[in-house]
């Protein structure tokens, strides 16, 4: 059966009408920041629910399931606190490797969390957009998240990045890619070829750098996440 998805989108939100629920919707209380040091950008690992699941003897697959509540908090307390940039590491290259029966569900699981919460992201005004490799990825997950780019292209919330199939040196391998190919028809000259030239071939040129990095397991590394940003 298909997929369906109300065919009117609804008109673009001011990020100033966003209302947080009372009581908040995690127990939490946001914190009391001036708006110019707030962080334009923040990049979160969600990684560690496999760990959590079976800290609790539960099936790895819960854990991934209790993860998608705790994103749609992080996307309540950036637009409560008017964050315009979230970018969330759902699924990286590297994950090929892990069990074929857990990449079935990841595959799964990505896809069946936008398509349940996009009416939600729609009306809180969020633009959904995607950075990854459509290469290996289930064409069921890739028209989940191109209906989602497309119905929310012009609202201005705030900007969630759903990083599927997504890997930094991936990123700007395929940057460097599409610059050679430009190269060889003549468009682009080597010699005139600067850091802003790849900047504005990476999955999405109009994001800003980093300024946050969040990792919800605790470690500290990088795991080849947004590295150019």
């Amino acid at each position: 059966m298909a997929r369906k998805h109300r065919s009117t989108p609804t008109p673009p939100r001011d990020p100033a009408t966003y209302r947080a629920a009372n009581p908040h919707r995690d127990g939490a209380t946001p914190p009391n920041i001036a708006e110019d040091r707030l962080p334009q950008h923040v990049a979160i690992v969600m990684d560690g629910n496999g760990r959590w699941a079976n800290q609790r003897g539960l099936p790895r697959t819960r854990g991934h399931e209790m993860g998608e509540d705790s994103l749609l908090d992080v996307v309540h307390g950036a637009l409560e606190l008017k964050i315009p940039w979230v970018s969330a590491y759902a699924f990286s290259t590297e994950n090929w490797k892990r069990s074929p029966e857990e990449v079935r569900f990841l595959m799964g699981f990505n896809r069946d969390v936008v398509h349940r919460r996009l009416d939600e992201l729609d009306e809180l005004g969020v633009r959904v957009r995607w950075a990854g490799r459509p290469k290996r990825l289930w064409k069921s997950v890739i028209n989940e998240l191109r209906t989602a780019e497309q119905r929310t292209q012009h609202n201005t919330a705030m900007n969630l990045v759903m990083c599927v199939n997504y890997g930094g040196r991936a990123e700007i391998a395929d940057s460097v890619v599409r610059i050679a190919q430009l190269v060889r028809e003549g468009k682009i000259s080597p010699d005139r070829i600067t850091e802003a030239t790849i900047a504005r071939y990476l999955d999405e040129p109009e994001m800003p750098d980093v300024d946050l990095f969040l990792r919800s397991s605790g470690e500290q590394r990088t795991s080849n996440f947004l590295l150019w940003q």
